[in-house]
């Protein structure tokens, strides 16, 4: 019997887009956990999609690493290992901080305005445990500062590796401890900004991104549940 949603002329880049930004979420939360395999049918019946617009979504997660599709094995979710970990953190610590360097020397009003609703958003979705919202926000204000940082050359190769990473950046909010932690650091970040302070900026964004690597590498230590 012919599946009447399956046709590829009735699947948009919009569709396969919001299905891949709902696993994403799931992957942040940690509902698809590292190492589980992904049910083509119940997410199917979950998000209310037919299967073509979902595989769309889950080849553009496998491109960006975040996903794994084994010839007749099926999609999993990977595991981090945890050397790859540390040296994907080191580098992009490295580059952020390098972003935030040059990012303070051109940032305009506008940019310090962003800044603070971003962050304003960010505050909100803490006092409501809202990791998602916190998440986007959170990208949006590092994705922010790579632009204003005005060097290509250096945003491309952040780009490629903050793809590889984005999910795993946040996992580690789960602690409260720890988001409280790193909302504190961004409520910083913006008074440097405001002060026009290269260097400390430097100093600070490199520290944030280290304290994630070395929290998301104790939570790789822990057995699974």
């Amino acid at each position: 019997m012919r599946d009447h949603a399956s046709p590829p002329v009735l699947v948009t880049d919009a569709l396969p887009a919001q299905i891949a930004h709902q696993l994403r979420a799931r992957l942040i939360n940690g509902t698809l956990a590292p190492g589980s395999k992904l049910n083509e049918r119940v997410l199917c019946e979950e998000l209310n999609v037919s299967r073509t617009p979902l595989r769309e979504a889950i080849r553009k997660l496998a491109a960006q690493g975040l996903l794994v599709i084994e010839p007749r094995r099926g999609t999993f979710v990977p595991t981090p290992e945890p050397e790859v970990v540390s040296q994907t953190f080191d580098v992009i610590a490295t580059l952020e901080g390098l972003s935030a360097q040059l990012a303070a020397q051109h940032i305009d009003a506008s940019g310090l305005q962003t800044l603070h609703n971003l962050q304003a958003r960010m505050e909100s979705a803490f006092e409501k445990r809202d990791l998602q919202v916190y998440s986007e926000a959170n990208s949006e204000v590092h994705d922010l500062v790579s632009r204003y940082a005005s060097n290509a050359v250096l945003r491309q190769t952040w780009c490629e590796l903050n793809d590889r990473i984005h999910v795993l950046r946040y996992r580690t909010n789960q602690n409260p401890s720890r988001w409280a932690q790193a909302l504190d650091e961004h409520r910083k970040m913006i008074a440097l900004f405001e002060q026009g302070d290269a260097n400390e900026l430097r100093r600070l964004f490199e520290a944030h991104i280290r304290e994630k690597r070395d929290a998301l590498l104790e939570q790789l230590k822990q057995p699974a549940v």
